[in-house]
């Protein structure tokens, strides 16, 4: 189980990450790139590749459902409430790196253990 608390805890913890108004909802940002966003406290939109939308929900159906805009698969839409807080930064961590500059990841990378 996650909360918008946790939401803001492991996106603000990324590199340069930033949280900033968009319309009537806070979005996370990685130099004014969006990778996520809070449309209410009970939900996460998470803008990862289409490839990692279809496998969130492949393998999280249960708290991971797709989000569409207009005809184009834009995010994975999580349910906080029933997702692992694992799930959750490894999701919000695959968004920023789509979003960020690749010398940001680079050094990111550089520092993360575990990361080659």
């Amino acid at each position: 189980m996650a909360y918008a608390d946790d939401v803001r805890r492991i996106a603000l913890g990324l590199p340069e990450s930033i949280e900033a108004p968009h319309f009537d909802m806070p979005s996370f940002r990685v130099r004014k790139a969006i990778f996520a966003t809070l449309p209410d406290a009970d939900h996460a939109h998470v803008m990862v590749s289409e490839s990692e939308i279809r496998e969130a929900v492949a393998e999280h159906p249960h708290c991971c459902s797709q989000r569409w805009w207009g005809k184009r698969l834009a995010a994975v839409r999580v349910e906080l409430g029933a997702i692992d807080t694992a799930v959750l930064d490894e999701l919000l961590t695959d968004a920023w790196r789509r979003k960020a500059p690749r010398t940001l990841v680079r050094a990111f990378d550089a520092n993360s253990p575990g990361t080659e």
